[in-house]
């Protein structure tokens, strides 16, 4: 009798159980520390994982780290007769800039850890990349200067101060070249934090709607459900 009583007993309780844990589950309140907690793990995940895609490739990577106006001075150099410094140069400048990338991870991690959430809560309602262009508003003049040193350590790391000081000589100290800006570490460190905003920007997005890249209970408990 126990035994036919027992399959009868678990048909009964399992649903109550279930029951309970979703009505935990719905009624559960979002706060303002669990905002908060969840932005700085969906803005790490943004950093961390992803990619920046082919913007620093070598037939890319003049483009994306140089205004137009100074990508023109390529063409300049080019019909000088330096195709050859430029082709070193490009292909050095793209192995810079791609390992400069993982390097401004935990520049950007620092400060999604320092940074100040006034309303996380209306960032987690904010759907789209309410998290990733708060971030940047907030931080993203100090994020470049951060990253600069860093931008530095590659420059010297792929020897590429002396190829640019050479590659721009001839126009340095010409009209043109007085109204440019010629920094190189200035110029890499805008360009890698634009491609990180953008990724970090696509992260968030696909936490926001794709179920699977909520990695982590917090994750799944603050963006599993419309607020």
């Amino acid at each position: 009798m126990k035994k036919l009583l027992l399959p009868i007993f678990a048909l009964l309780i399992f649903p109550l159980l279930n029951s309970c844990s979703g009505s935990k589950l719905l009624n559960y309140t979002l706060t303002e520390q669990d905002a908060a907690a969840a932005i700085r793990e969906l803005l790490n995940a943004g950093a961390r994982n992803g990619s920046v895609g082919n913007a620093f490739s070598k037939e890319n990577v003049v483009n994306t780290v140089f205004p137009s106006d100074v990508a023109k001075v390529f063409n300049t150099l080019n019909n000088l007769g330096l195709s050859k410094d430029l082709d070193r140069f490009t292909t050095s400048l793209s192995g810079a800039a791609t390992a400069s990338v993982e390097r401004a991870v935990p520049v950007f991690a620092s400060a999604i850890s320092g940074m100040r959430l006034g309303d996380a809560i209306n960032l987690v309602k904010g759907g789209g990349t309410s998290a990733t262009d708060y971030l940047k508003a907030n931080t993203g003049a100090n994020l470049r200067t951060a990253l600069t040193p860093v931008m530095e350590n590659a420059l010297a790391e792929y020897k590429l101060n002396d190829q640019w000081n050479k590659l721009i000589g001839p126009i340095k100290n010409t009209g043109i070249g007085s109204r440019l800006n010629l920094d190189l570490s200035n110029l890499m460190a805008a360009a890698v934090s634009e491609a990180m905003f953008r990724k970090m920007a696509e992260g968030e997005q696909l936490i926001r709607t794709n179920a699977s890249y909520r990695t982590t209970p917090l994750l799944q408990k603050v963006f599993g459900r419309s607020w």
